[in-house]
């Protein structure tokens, strides 16, 4: 009989392993680490990402971040990561990365037929653009004359539908180039993006087998029990692909099915011995918190926590499913957690060094809760090197605004 895991007891292991519960004192992890135990820190939204990574340290402010990436000895890359979107990934890891988002099969191509690269253009676009960027730091314009010297005027053709316009048909897999780890960013040249070659590890990228497998087994030590549907969610990928893949895993001992409450209910793919929807985690990885989650916390934008914890309706009880989800996905709006899910939502206007944080909750906050709450807006004035001032009340903006 399958070990049963309470919502609960599998919240509090998530929040306790991401540092959440309990932020890293210092000398106890570093930037890195503690993305390496999120597994990956979405960065579109720098400050978002500055704030998701430094409310995990203990004293840690958004310099430690940068440093982490663009010091002397970076300990984190910022690149294109799960999803294809922007993410920090720890540089010890790299091979693991490389690995592993080279192998998840990509779903059906969103660009039309005379957009497209052939599979020999875009082999020879990846090699050009790693080329292109070892060793130099350049803007987009940059790369694009050196991608096109070093391919043909075929691949600047502006077939690719863009913000204010068209872009050149190559841009289409520079996300495929950062997984494959021939493209990172590089710091603003000030305003412009740049992009470099990430550092060369002295390991080689796994094998798409052992990555994908070591993918599976890190997912679920950070977020599980989990189904392969939540999996493939979080990864953007088939789930026929990904339900294959926990199989396999289980008929070899690697991962093992438990009860997971509010598992399966929607999700066939998730199914254990005889049929019975479940979840999955790590062989052998049963230990849980006896305490749930207590206090407040407010997490930025795409912060990994609301994005690849399961299941939704948990995590976002109530009218947080309707507040603090846009459509149904996490990470639109910060969020403010009280004990664990999600109690409201909330945005910073930044003016110099003047942070006005508005939070808006979505019960009323009993006074020990408040005060926890000014001591959260603190810390993210901190963190963002600013003086933070709380104001409770409505959040007016929209999603991701």
């Amino acid at each position: 009989m399958s070990l049963a895991v309470s919502w609960s007891a599998a919240n509090a292991r998530r929040s306790e392993r991401q540092f959440l519960r309990t932020p890293a004192r210092p000398g106890e992890a570093g930037p890195g680490q503690v993305v390496d135990a999120m597994l990956a820190a979405q960065a579109q939204v720098m400050s978002a990402a500055e704030l998701s990574v430094g409310l995990r340290m203990d004293g840690a402010t958004r310099q430690d971040v940068r440093e982490a990436l663009w010091g002397e000895e970076p300990s984190l890359v910022k690149t294109f990561g799960p999803r294809g979107t922007i993410h920090l990934l720890p540089t010890a890891q790299l091979p693991f990365w490389t690995g592993a988002l080279s192998a998840i099969p990509s779903g059906p191509n969103p660009f039309k037929a005379e957009a497209r690269l052939t599979p020999p253009q875009t082999e020879e676009v990846v090699s050009a653009i790693g080329e292109a960027l070892d060793g130099k730091q350049l803007t987009i314009d940059e790369l694009n004359d050196e991608v096109l010297a070093r391919t043909g005027p075929w691949a600047g053709d502006l077939v690719m539908p863009a913000f204010q316009g068209m872009w050149p048909r190559w841009r289409s897999v520079m996300h495929l180039a950062g997984h494959r780890g021939a493209l990172c960013f590089a710091p603003n040249r000030g305003r412009k993006v740049t992009y470099t070659r990430p550092p060369v590890s002295e390991d080689p990228p796994l094998s798409a087998e052992e990555a994908t497998e070591r993918l599976v087994r890190r997912f679920l030590y950070a977020y599980g029990p989990a189904t392969p549907r939540e999996f493939a969610k979080w990864a953007a990928a088939p789930g026929g692909w990904a339900a294959e893949l926990f199989v396999s895993l289980a008929s070899t001992g690697e991962i093992e099915a438990v009860e997971m409450e509010g598992a399966g209910a929607r999700d066939g793919a998730g199914a254990v011995a005889g049929g019975k929807p479940g979840a999955y985690v790590v062989a052998g990885d049963m230990e849980f918190p006896e305490e749930p989650v207590r206090g407040v916390r407010l997490l930025p934008y795409f912060d990994a926590y609301v994005i690849a914890s399961h299941p939704r309706e948990r995590l976002f009880p109530g009218r947080a499913y309707e507040r603090a989800l846009a459509g149904g996905q996490a990470g639109n709006f910060p969020v403010l957690l009280v004990d664990g899910v999600v109690a409201g939502v909330w945005h910073q206007r930044r003016a110099g060094r003047r942070l006005t944080v508005t939070v808006e909750p979505l019960e009323r906050l009993a006074a020990g809760r408040r005060r926890e709450l000014e001591e959260q807006v603190e810390r993210v004035g901190e963190v963002l090197e600013g003086k933070a001032e709380l104001v409770v009340g409505e959040v007016t903006v929209g999603a991701h605004a």
